[in-house]
């Protein structure tokens, strides 16, 4: 390439012969990292006014800059801007269009930074965004779970263990257990938020940079905590968006569990509960259907966001210090995972307040799985037999009752002396009162669902 021969590559001039359109294609990640732009322009900026600050570049141009860029953001928003795949990135598309607008002053604009570090910062900005937008879609997710907690605090339900019956639990206690997941989930956010929330801009390429730049300031600007301390980690660091994709499998991970739960209490075999007909879908050939395909769809995109956090391992295990191309397939994984958290958070925040407890069904089903062994067990033990003793002498107990197609509270307190004399008037087996006698933080006692609602809702 000659010397007066014009490129549309910011580093054109190292090299004799322009790319090859194959190459163009592949190495090219405008069609992907577009969605950038408000993050590139907000760090652009931020950089172009510590510039003028330290007398790297004059008051004009970075009025200049500023001019542009508003220019950039309006024609981005209208829909209208042009984006090039010759381009290669959101980087150079939109500083090409800036020195279009406002010419050297827009060629001024990457003094003192590298593309390197223009990107690590993006990316922290996107997730740090994204982070913020997750959260509070996660709190209303929360509320949305307390409200039906609340109004289920009592509803006797079975809690399972091995998928079998256990001991009585209320749905407003199973639903809780869900709200405590999500509640770990948002401290994990906020974990990564703080690591993430550190500043590359200023370490160039990989060495840092020879202008007088002030970091700390352009960290004010963009609401960073801190700096990167290093310049070769910051450049080619990925651990926050590996961190990221962590968290947001685990939260997706919780989701599936819900959805599980949700697809078989839609069953008519349980038929704990429905859910609204606009979250469900029928059968193209059986009318009967209806299908919870939202809950499946969680379940299966869960298995996605597994993926991405999987790629984002093996991307960045392999590479040495400092940056390398590779690095540009960290974007696609982030920002599907946003899209899948953030999809299926607003889907369930519309779908949970319209879950219908059926509790009819839901007491029936405590009648078919002696779930209220453990509290005669209790009982007998409270009477002075020691654990292991009450425990086999209602496990004969259960025997006879199974054989007698009768749950044990329908024993007769004579059959029941029959296993131990310890047992007298003085006994209760119901539903109700094993759920009273748990009554303990944490406990499933009606009361205690309340004050952990109550609790919940004031942190």
């Amino acid at each position: 390439m000659s010397p007066g021969e014009s490129s549309t590559y910011t580093w054109a001039g190292r090299f004799s012969e322009p790319m090859s359109d194959l190459v163009k294609r592949y190495t090219a990640s405008v069609a992907f990292d577009q969605r950038l732009w408000r993050q590139d322009i907000r760090a652009s900026l931020a950089h172009a006014r510590m510039l003028a600050r330290q007398a790297i570049i004059t008051a004009a141009d970075l009025e200049d800059i500023e001019r542009g860029m508003a220019q950039v953001v309006s024609e981005i928003e209208a829909g209208i801007f042009v984006w090039s795949p010759d381009l290669e990135d959101v980087h150079l598309n939109i500083e090409k269009r800036l020195t279009s607008l406002v010419g050297d002053a827009g060629k001024r604009l990457h003094t003192g930074r590298s593309r390197n570090d223009q990107v690590a910062t993006d990316m922290r900005l996107y997730v740090r965004d994204s982070i913020d937008g997750i959260l509070a879609l996660l709190d209303q997710l929360q509320s949305a779970l307390l409200d039906i907690a609340e109004r289920e605090a009592a509803t006797p339900l079975p809690g399972f263990t091995h998928l079998q019956v256990a001991q009585p639990v209320t749905f407003g206690h199973h639903l809780l257990a869900y709200h405590e997941m999500m509640r770990r989930d948002g401290e994990r956010y906020v974990d990564c938020r703080r690591r993430t929330n550190r500043l590359p801009l200023g370490s160039a390429a990989l060495a840092g940079t020879s202008y007088p730049v002030d970091r700390l300031y352009v960290a004010e600007l963009l609401g960073f905590d801190g700096l990167c301390e290093n310049s070769l980690d910051a450049v080619s660091d990925r651990d926050f968006a590996i961190e990221f994709c962590a968290a947001c499998a685990l939260l997706m991970m919780h989701f599936s569990r819900l959805s599980e739960e949700l697809v078989l209490w839609m069953n008519p075999r349980f038929g704990f509960i429905t859910l609204a007909d606009r979250f469900c879908t029928g059968s193209s050939i059986m009318p009967q259907k209806k299908n919870p395909d939202v809950a499946e769809l969680a379940r299966g995109k869960t298995g996605r966001v597994y993926g991405h956090l999987t790629a984002l391992l093996t991307l960045m295990k392999g590479q040495p210090l400092a940056y390398n191309k590779d690095n540009q397939e960290d974007k696609e994984p982030v920002f599907d995972a946003v899209d899948t958290v953030t999809d299926t958070l607003r889907v369930f925040i519309e779908m949970v307040p319209g879950i219908t407890a059926n509790r009819r069904k839901m007491r029936a089903a405590l009648d078919e799985g002696f779930a209220t062994a453990t509290d005669l067990a209790d009982y007998l033990v409270g009477k002075g037999l020691p654990f292991r003793d009450a425990h086999e002498t209602v496990g004969l107990a259960v025997r006879r009752a199974e054989e007698l197609g009768m749950d044990l509270s329908q024993l007769s307190l004579g059959e029941l002396r029959q296993f131990s004399p310890l047992v007298g008037e003085d006994l209760v087996l119901s539903v109700e009162a094993s759920l009273a006698a748990r009554n303990h933080q944490g406990g499933t006692a009606p009361e205690q669902v309340l004050a952990a609602v109550d609790r919940a809702r004031r942190r």
